[in-house]
């Protein structure tokens, strides 16, 4: 008897020396991701307002030399560094420069993709605090996004300093906290380490890398988009239902939902829609807003398509007012493509090297 609780203790033991170890070596490397990701972030934001300031100052005022300097500098670098220096993103670096010509004033703790949601803000005061709650309160870029959508910032102007507390803490209980996995998985932060070619890319991540890519795109459009939320939950009677996208038109004053699939458009797509739309109007559009609408974006294996989905009752207004505010079938199919084809590239190299 006293050898049998010798040894159940021995074990007991043995299993607290066993966590012990596992948890000093968990916070090991914890730190050190952690380490990393301030490291990759310092550099990579640092790197970008550098490129940004230099590309302003050599062109000015100058549009056509700008043209030129910034098509040239894409062609050496991309074929130098990888992807990640297309015309675009070096366009978004001088506007980051211009948007925050001060580098010292800059908030280490955010990355790339923080900044280039801040800079769509045209007010100075509203980026400059938004950049400063960000790093505070260690948002996530998702988080950043709801509190621009939900006028953090208005709402906390009007609330009495006594109350602020419960305002500030609403985001921490929707979305999880910025993690090491999440920056290294950052897709900014894999071309900016040239290591987009070789990452674990699947059918899921390319539907991840494309919604990210046309929430990007719907906000940079400049035409009353507002984010209201990813993943967003509708409950039915019997089940809920998650919508990849939702984003809300000032304009037009309605809610766009938008769903997106890794393969052909079918039938059954957009009968899934027309009811997510009819569920969404009947439960959670604001009395008085405009009929919301469906967006269904199919990138299968060689294109994109787009379709939006208009319930009878919106067909009218869709026709005669909608169309000006929201983005054709070709723009939104023409901004995902490239997407759609680094992602599949990569998947390929990725099988070349597994055989």
């Amino acid at each position: 008897m006293t050898k049998n609780i010798e040894a159940g203790n021995s074990q007991l033991d043995s299993n607290q020396s066993d966590e012990k170890i596992y948890a000093s070596v968990r916070t090991t490397l914890e730190e050190a991701r952690s380490h990393v990701e301030r490291a990759v972030n310092s550099a990579m934001v640092g790197a970008y307002w550098e490129i940004g300031r230099q590309i302003a100052v050599a062109t000015g005022d100058r549009a056509e030399y700008g043209k030129h300097l910034v098509a040239y500098l894409s062609e050496r670098l991309t074929a130098e560094f990888g992807r990640g220096f297309d015309a675009t993103n070096l366009r978004n670096m001088r506007s980051f420069y211009k948007a925050f010509p001060i580098r010292d004033t800059l908030c280490r703790e955010l990355s790339w993709s923080h900044y280039r949601r801040l800079m769509r803000i045209p007010d100075a005061k509203r980026r400059e605090f938004y950049m400063h709650a960000a790093a505070e309160d260690g948002w996530t870029v998702r988080q950043l996004d709801h509190q621009i959508a939900t006028f953090y910032y208005e709402r906390l102007l009007k609330t009495p300093d006594d109350k602020r507390g419960h305002i500030r803490s609403e985001i921490q209980t929707s979305e999880p906290k910025t993690s090491a996995d999440l920056l290294i998985k950052d897709p900014y932060v894999l071309d900016f380490l040239d290591l987009g070619d070789r990452t674990d890319f699947d059918e899921k991540t390319l539907e991840q890398a494309l919604v990210t890519r046309i929430q990007e795109f719907m906000l940079e459009l400049g035409r009353g988009f507002a984010f209201v939320g990813r993943q967003y939950r509708l409950d039915a009677e019997t089940a809920s239902y998650y919508v990849d996208l939702v984003f809300y038109n000032i304009n037009l004053r309605c809610h766009v939902l938008v769903e997106l699939k890794t393969h052909p458009l079918n039938p059954r797509d957009v009968g899934q829609m027309d009811f997510y739309v009819r569920l969404f109007d009947s439960k959670y559009a604001p009395e008085g807003d405009n009929p919301t609408i469906g967006l269904i974006l199919c990138s299968s294996s060689d294109r994109t398509v787009a379709k939006y989905s208009a319930l009878a009752d919106g067909k009218g207004l869709f026709a005669s007012t909608y169309v000006t505010y929201l983005p054709t079938e070709e723009e939104l199919t023409e901004a995902l493509e490239p997407t759609r084809r680094a992602a599949q590239e990569a998947m390929r190299n990725k099988g070349s090297a597994e055989d």
